[in-house]
């Protein structure tokens, strides 16, 4: 970690990890260094808290049963064998179709 006899190397702490995971230096000064990194991490974070609604969405619809209702006005007599209900036919799907 901190070595006393070389006062130049600063000591490792989770944040210069952290900076360094997000990528290089963006500069020489430190401080200026320190703000890109901020603003990096604001990115990523809005980055995985999208994804983590996204996720949340498609696994609370994973298996939804959808229900198609089809409304057919027609000027025309329907045939007696096709009347089921001349207002709504309602089909029944087993997958994601909509």
């Amino acid at each position: 970690m901190f070595d006393p006899e070389n006062p130049s190397m600063k000591p490792k702490n989770p944040w210069r990890w952290w900076a360094k995971a997000l990528g290089e230096k963006a500069s020489k000064c430190d401080k200026e260094s320190d703000r890109v990194a901020i603003i990096r991490t604001v990115i990523f974070a809005t980055y995985l808290i999208t994804n983590c609604f996204i996720v949340a969405g498609v696994i609370r619809h994973w298996n939804d049963e959808t229900t198609i209702e089809i409304f057919i006005e027609s000027p025309h007599e329907i045939p007696s064998h096709l009347q089921q209900k001349q207002e709504e036919i309602r089909i029944q799907t087993g997958s994601n179709f909509l």
